[in-house]
């Protein structure tokens, strides 16, 4: 048996009313929000943060591959999995590599990890968006979504692969040139004339190899780019149900959309239940699964219900900011240098692991970690220890309004980790009213800032909703 053997949905803090863009420019008003990617976010920090959840879900595993799929890499010919493969401290023979390009790129990353043998990390991101007012702006969404593939031998399996099919035509639908920040579209039949035949061949093509009638089906998640498409093709599966693409609460998240969705199915699923998947994009792929009694005992480290519920929103002309459509006076302070490569090389376990080290004398946390212990002077003494999974508190904070940042004022915090240590660092997803001494936070990764092209990932960490009494 070979199949999914757990899984994670990374959805953004932040949300984006529709109609603020209707507010702002006129026109009629968009309905719901769209998930909105922080100024220090992109899809390789929000590859890595799902990762890491399916991963925490996934109790210890150790994929022998880890791929990254997306529309939207940070770094064109550089790997950006690698950076990834750094944040979750795979060891140094799993390769790491990128399939993007495409909103295509993720589904297919799957279907190719599910006929591989072996036991594949998979992460997909998207970060949608396009000109202001567009549709592609309003209708998209910013996430990720991560799968770790295998057998029976390596993991239980908690979604049993039984089979799929494909179908690829060459057609301009939406397209984008390398360096253009808008996605174009073509008009909306002519697509829909192309996509819903290959729909219907492609998913009975998957139903005959699967032995299954189209009322076998429990729920079909129907994913891509052409609403208009989805729409006519979700009517003539005959499944017993189609699940919410979260379009009113996420968006349409690009190459990760079928994770977010096939994610938060999962979320609600009983053993038994049957899955059909089906991606629209320059093509059809269909993949069938059957949850298995193994899905009981699965415990999602972080629900996508959860995650939609907690958020916060973000004005129009802060998003348009972010997302480098305007251009807004910086504090006036010097912009950061571009990171050095030599040190951060030197440095990866700590810049990209968040690992510290613990003097073996004393027991004391180092952070960053050192090689002479603060309490008696022991030199080389040191076990590594890593905490970018430990909780920490907030000693204290202040807010700094003239610190060169993308998006000002800059919080810093003091924080005090369980089991020792302490560490000042940025916090990020919430606002200076969400911050008070005692607050309880969580460590993310995220890119502090690009310069020269490179960019500086790092960690910052952010609340998780409780505070600490005495």
């Amino acid at each position: 048996m070979r199949g999914i053997q757990s899984y994670a949905a990374y959805i953004p803090y932040r949300r984006l009313e529709r109609k603020d863009i209707a507010a702002f420019f006129g026109g009629a008003p968009g309905r719901g929000q769209r998930a909105v990617a922080s100024f220090d976010e992109d899809t390789t920090t929000m590859g890595f943060e799902a990762a890491r959840l399916a991963m925490r879900s996934a109790g210890g595993a150790s994929p022998s591959a880890l791929w990254f799929a997306t529309a939207e890499p940070a770094y064109l010919e550089k790997t950006n999995a690698a950076a990834i493969h750094a944040a979750l401290r795979l060891d140094s023979g799993v390769p790491s590599m990128d399939l993007n390009g495409a909103v295509r790129s993720g589904l297919g990353a799957l279907r190719t990890a599910l006929l591989s043998t072996d036991q594949v990390l998979l992460t997909a991101a998207g970060l949608r968006g396009g000109l202001p007012t567009s549709a592609a702006e309003s209708e998209g969404g910013d996430g990720a979504a991560a799968f770790l593939v295998g057998g029976d031998g390596t993991a239980p399996v908690i979604a049993e692969y039984l089979g799929g099919a494909s179908e690829t035509e060459e057609f301009v639908d939406r397209w984008r040139v390398p360096g253009s920040t808008a996605t174009r579209r073509w008009e909306e039949r002519f697509g829909e004339t192309v996509y819903v035949p290959m729909a219907e061949r492609a998913y009975n093509a998957a139903l005959k190899a699967c032995e299954l009638s189209p009322e076998q089906v429990d729920v079909a998640v129907v994913t891509g780019n052409h609403g208009r498409a989805l729409r006519s093709t979700a009517n003539r599966l005959g499944a017993r149900a189609v699940a919410d693409n979260l379009d009113a609460t996420v968006g349409n998240t690009g190459a990760a959309q079928f994770g977010v969705v096939l994610s938060e199915v999962l979320d609600k699923a009983e053993p038994g239940t049957t899955v059909a998947v089906i991606g629209l994009a320059d093509g059809v792929d269909v993949l069938v699964f059957r949850t298995t009694d193994a899905l009981s005992a699965f415990t999602p480290a972080k629900p996508v219900a959860d995650q939609v519920a907690r958020a916060a929103p973000v004005t129009y002309g802060k998003f348009l900011s972010w997302r480098g459509m305007v251009d807004v006076e910086p504090p006036n302070r010097p912009t950061p240098s571009r990171v050095s490569s030599a040190a951060a090389a030197r440095a990866t376990e700590w810049k990209y692991g968040f690992v510290g080290s613990r003097d073996r004398t004393t027991g004391i946390v180092h952070l960053p970690p050192q090689r002479v212990g603060i309490n008696g002077g022991a030199v080389d003494d040191m076990e590594p220890i890593p905490e970018a999974e430990t909780l920490a508190t907030v000693a204290t904070y202040t807010v700094d309004r003239l610190i060169y940042s993308e998006s000002p004022p800059v919080i810093f915090a003091v924080l005090d980790f369980d089991g020792g240590g302490r560490f000042p660092c940025q916090l990020t997803d919430c606002d200076v009213d969400d911050v008070e001494v005692g607050t309880r936070v969580e460590m993310t990764f995220r890119r502090l800032f690009t310069a020269d092209g490179i960019h500086n990932y790092f960690w910052k960490a952010r609340p998780i909703g409780v505070k600490e009494t005495a």
